[in-house]
């Protein structure tokens, strides 16, 4: 996929949008759907008990609603405000998922769904959350980054993007992309007390 003309056809469609061109919203949701699904995908796969019970496209289509209805709310100007926000509404839901399904009385709270494959195995974690719950602390730690930081992490982490395409995106040098992305990483080592975060 070409990121800069798409990330110029996003700019152009927002431009409408922030116009008061009430179409430019679903064209918006349009042209960004199949980038959205990757890093659903990407992002659900740090949900192994989400993943377990829902597919990427359920919880693309709860983001895509929630995302909806900020738009009624927020105008992103950029691209990057575009994806932040957008990011931060797979993160929510993905976060809610978790908590429905493995709360007290949810459908995966007593259900091991690798116990057959994990039995006689003993990977090395040292590198990895250990639960869910370090999972959902690691996604919410990503949104107290600050808003910069957060659009490094969303380009590199969740979206698989390459450091060179994610500074052309967010229209930075490399060296500031690689500053941003060194410092988010170290906040959210700190913050979660961890170092598998690579």
């Amino acid at each position: 996929m070409n990121h800069l003309g798409h990330t110029t056809a996003l700019q152009e469609r927002l431009i409408e949008f922030n116009s008061g061109d009430l179409e430019a919203r679903e064209a918006i949701i349009e042209h960004t759907c199949e980038r959205l699904r990757l890093r659903t995908r990407q992002m659900l796969r740090s949900f192994p008990t989400v993943s377990r019970w829902s597919q990427t496209d359920d919880v693309l289509q709860n983001a895509m609603i929630r995302l909806h209805k900020s738009l009624a709310q927020v105008k992103p100007e950029s691209p990057k405000q575009f994806y932040g926000l957008a990011g931060t509404q797979i993160r929510r839901e993905l976060i809610d998922l978790a908590r429905r399904f493995s709360g007290a009385e949810g459908v995966g709270a007593n259900h091991d769904t690798n116990a057959g494959e994990t039995a006689g195995k003993s990977a090395d974690t040292n590198y990895e959350p250990e639960s869910l719950e370090h999972w959902s602390e690691f996604h919410v730690a990503v949104e107290q980054l600050s808003e910069d930081q957060q659009a490094v992490v969303g380009l590199l982490w969740y979206d698989g993007m390459s450091q060179p395409e994610a500074s052309k995106v967010l229209g930075i040098s490399l060296a500031t992309l690689k500053r941003r992305w060194q410092a988010a990483r170290l906040q959210l080592s700190e913050q979660l007390k961890s170092h598998w975060i690579d």
